[in-house]
């Protein structure tokens, strides 16, 4: 009888541990669009010298920008004009913000390393 409980509590506690493994393994998928924004913002941020408000809201464009993408272009051909448009208002999107957001001489160096 008592081998029967360890055998049970061993096998009890390997499931537990696998669950929290792979949960950890969800959430540092570097596919996720969150994990993509958060890596180009911290680029940003030590490229410009962005201030707290710039990040987030920076931050919030860039997620914005990689939802959309892999919603609507990601996988799916350029030349496909619905396609195309998509991808040109996403980066219209981003860019707007971008000049909303940032002061003139990082809206510049911004467009510089884009181009």
């Amino acid at each position: 009888m008592k081998n029967i409980l360890t055998v049970f509590a061993f096998a009890a506690t390997m499931f537990m541990g696998v669950q929290t493994s792979s949960a950890q393994q969800l959430s540092q998928d570097n596919s996720r669009p969150e994990v993509i924004a958060k890596t180009e913002t911290a680029k940003l941020t030590e490229t410009l010298n962005l201030n707290g408000d710039q990040g987030r809201t920076i931050f919030r464009a860039l997620v914005a920008k990689e939802v959309g993408y892999q919603k609507n272009v990601a996988g799916k051909d350029l030349k496909n004009a619905s396609v195309a448009a998509e991808k040109k208002k996403l980066d219209d999107q981003l860019k707007d913000a971008m000049k909303k957001t940032l002061t003139a001489d990082q809206y510049a160096k911004w467009l510089k390393m884009n181009n």
